[in-house]
């Protein structure tokens, strides 16, 4: 068993905020790989199902974001798992939009979920780190992380998490290159070199003409005379 456990804040009102990041991509995963109903547990809301070969607990916290710890380590001490055993999904305001890395270990950057992780688990877990881009000054940070993602966001929150949900099975593998590979296929998709353009499918193609067969040159009198005599 594993759980895969991703950070935000319970309830419509922040459904949609950047800070949800992580609860979108666990819903995206549950809807990709048909994972079971969402039901109320540990403190929070649990899926189950599998990824590849492996057993994964989809596990959103609504305790609230400075408290998914509590939510987490109950499952984790239910399950009689390590800290190896959990992986994290959250927004990282030091990340580009829609750009995302896989690291395990390490500090909590001032991430209040992050930081309540580290208090209830310790901090040798796996994080998948979701950019969400930083507004440029510290004293916006909070209004940022809870406003909702932008209209014009939506382009790459949706190839992200789709990238995320594909690569799934990999990640519960522990293939973290693989699922990069494929997360990678979603948001940057290789591009043909050819430069040739091509012929637009409603643009009809003349059609081929016959060749004209050559004129026959006029015949004298005298080689008029000689046909008769064949």
């Amino acid at each position: 068993m594993q759980i895969f456990a991703g950070l935000g804040n319970p309830g419509a009102k922040y459904a949609a905020n950047r800070h949800n990041i992580g609860f979108m991509a666990l819903d995206r995963i549950a809807e990709a790989h048909d994972f079971g109903p969402w039901k109320a547990r540990f403190q929070g809301e649990v899926s189950e199902g599998r990824l590849g070969t492996e057993k994964v607990l989809l596990l959103k916290p609504t305790t609230f974001m400075n408290l998914s710890g509590q939510s987490v380590g109950e499952a984790m001490r239910f399950y009689k798992l390590e800290p190896e055993d959990v992986t994290v999904f959250h927004d990282e305001l030091d990340l580009a939009p829609g750009k995302l890395k896989v690291k395990t270990g390490g500090g909590h950057a001032g991430h209040n979920g992050l930081r309540s992780m580290h208090a209830h688990i310790g901090e040798t877990y796996r994080r998948v780190r979701l950019g969400i881009g930083h507004p440029g000054r510290k004293d916006l940070v909070s209004q940022y992380v809870l406003h909702d993602f932008a209209k014009g966001d939506q382009d790459w929150l949706d190839d992200l998490l789709r990238g995320i949900a594909d690569g799934a099975p990999e990640l519960a593998s522990g293939r973290n290159d693989k699922f990069l590979n494929a997360v990678a296929l979603r948001t940057a998709p290789a591009r043909s070199s050819k430069s040739e353009a091509k012929s637009k499918p409603d643009e009809a193609k003349p059609e081929p003409q016959p060749e004209a067969e050559p004129e026959a040159e006029p015949r004298s009198p005298l080689q008029k005379l000689v046909d008769k005599f064949r």
